[in-house]
């Protein structure tokens, strides 16, 4: 790759080429096993794992798949929260060649029949509780003809592993579920289990993963990962960050493994390097996230910002265990200056703000580990990542030099298409380049900033407005906790702005408030029309705050409106 201007604000000891690996991601673990083999690999309630213990387990899973029919290209859908079982069932689906379908848990029928339908699911990896009360009621509308049916509590230590179901059972998260040819109980399969299957070799253009987009833009679509798609992506990650330290850092693994950020970051980025993780099954439990890190000394953090405001608001905040924490990933959203400020004094450990998508792995941006951190920015593309902004009207040509433009990625990261939509995938994919929907600036030294969605993009009177530029503003306001802004249709001017806004708990404002506010910081044209306070906002399973949302409910609204 030729030199490119982000090149020199690189950190000294990261290149801007790797040599890579063309191992698969359950090679890594079977380094890990090997060479760390008595090292906690898991830690979750009342249940500790070593990675020989998580190796063995990913092997006899891999037989148990191999004993349900499943062969290479096999397509199994993991439908779990973070539980030990999710790891297992991930890479024992890819040590067996088949492709791994990472589905929410939280998914309703129709999200679950589409996703399931569109990816032929032959097997499916679940929960009692998810399987009683999920997919019991439309089983007969769904392709899958095996689960295999986790509880929560059996890889807990005795007596949680008897005591604990009865709690959950109380709660509604636990449920009975009879073994049939075509239901099967996880750990009882794995027991079955005594041959190994000879192991898959794969190539890093076999398929890995089908990771499903949140569906923005219109129906959910599968990205196809390969296997040397996330292999260097990891391998990307390590170089970036070269402070970590193989079989001695441990990761606060909250944010969902069934979403790309939280696949890559928090499960095979710490495999990759030994680490250990301390998987918890709900990134919204603040005081359990606070709880893992003064307890098991966490040293990286993957997060979002509303677990750092969550953190931040917590009456419990100014008691953690600060020592330990050495950096923190963080994406999904922009973070405020104030909040990154308030959580790093907090906790001791630096933000690194990055940018990714579901098509790239997903990191294809991140700041310096230790060289200068530009907030607000996504930083500098990582190593073998090349980047381009291409005018906003004229998409053949450059960005005219200072101005937004779409930015497109190229790099080993970026997925080969999406499955079965040829169209979309031409779409995307342009010439090698990946064009992201998302508009962006880039600076002298070769930092980027993202100033909104292509999509999103509020045009007012023929100016364009972009609502991360709004929100960024409101989030340095002392009584907003989070806004979220969006275009509504207007007579006059085509679209006008709107701003939903969540107050700090205790805190006042009024809309003439917000509004002068505003109009000190923004051109007139851009400051909010039209206002609405709220307790909370719409988020995604990572809390991304979800915009589509509050569209969706305006266009509505303006529909029942019109039939009134």
């Amino acid at each position: 790759m030729e030199p490119r201007p982000w090149h020199a604000s690189y950190d000294d000891d990261v290149p801007p080429s790797i040599e890579y690996s063309d191992r698969p991601l359950p090679a890594f673990l079977k380094d890990a096993a090997g060479r760390f083999g008595d090292r906690a690999a898991i830690r979750f309630p009342h249940c500790t794992m070593t990675y020989a213990e998580l190796w063995k387990d990913v092997r006899r899973f891999e037989a148990a798949l191999s004993s349900l029919g499943v062969e290479p290209g096999t397509r199994v859908a993991i439908h779990l929260p973070n539980l030990p079982q999710t790891i297992i069932a991930f890479y024992a689906t890819l040590a067996r060649g088949a492709v791994a379908v990472m589905t929410n848990p939280l998914y309703v029928a129709p999200e679950l029949e589409h996703q399931w339908h569109d990816a032929a699911c032959d097997v499916c990896v679940t929960t009692d509780f998810l399987f009683a009360k999920r997919i019991l009621p439309i089983r007969d509308r769904l392709p899958v003809r095996h689960y295999v049916v986790a509880q929560i509590a059996e890889y807990m230590t005795f007596p949680w592993n008897v005591i604990a179901p009865l709690k959950l059972r109380r709660e509604g998260l636990s449920a009975a579920v009879v073994e049939s040819g075509s239901v099967h109980r996880f750990r009882s399969l794995l027991s079955r289990q005594s041959e190994l299957p000879e192991p898959f070799d794969a190539r890093p253009d076999d398929l890995a993963a089908l990771q499903y987009t949140g569906g923005t833009t219109g129906v959910s679509k599968g990205a196809m990962l390969t296997h040397g798609n996330l292999s260097r992506q990891v391998q990307q990650i390590r170089h970036w960050l070269p402070a970590l330290t193989p079989g001695e850092d441990v990761f606060l693994s909250a944010l969902p493994f069934f979403h790309v950020f939280g696949l890559t970051v928090a499960m095979n980025l710490p495999v990759h390097v030994a680490s250990t993780m301390i998987v918890l099954p709900n990134p919204r439990d603040i005081s359990r996230v606070i709880d893992a890190i003064n307890r098991y000394g966490v040293t990286v953090c993957p997060i979002v910002p509303a677990i750092v405001n969550g953190i931040n608001q917590s009456a419990r905040a100014a008691s953690m265990n600060v020592g330990t924490i050495k950096m923190c990933v963080s994406g999904s959203a922009p973070l405020p200056e104030d909040m990154l400020r308030r959580f790093e004094e907090l906790t001791g450990g630096r933000i690194l703000e990055g940018y990714g998508l579901t098509e790239a792995s997903p990191v294809t941006h991140v700041n310096p580990a230790r060289g200068p951190r530009k907030i607000n920015s996504i930083g500098l593309p990582v190593s073998d990542t090349d980047c381009r902004l291409v005018s906003l009207d004229h998409p053949s040509q450059p960005a005219p030099p200072g101005e937004p433009g779409e930015l497109l990625i190229r790099g080993p990261q970026v997925m080969a298409g999406y499955w079965n939509k040829p169209d979309e995938t031409a779409n995307a994919l342009r010439d090698g380049w990946l064009h992201t929907g998302d508009v962006a600036t880039m600076d002298d030294e070769g930092y980027f900033r993202i100033v909104g969605r292509k999509k999103e993009m509020i045009v007012c009177g023929g100016y364009n407005v972009y609502p991360d530029e709004i929100d960024a503003v409101l989030a340095s306001h002392a009584s907003v906790l989070e806004s979220a802004t969006i275009g509504i249709p207007d007579a006059k001017r085509g679209e006008t702005v709107k701003s939903f806004v969540v107050l700090r708990p205790g805190a006042a404002a009024t809309e003439a408030e917000l509004d002068a506010f505003c109009r000190e910081r923004l051109a007139a044209y851009k400051v909010p029309r039209r206002w609405e306070f709220r307790t909370e906002l719409p988020k995604s399973p990572v809390l991304k705050i979800l915009r589509r949302r509050l569209l969706e409910e305006e266009a509505a609204q303006t529909e029942g409106n019109r039939i009134a």
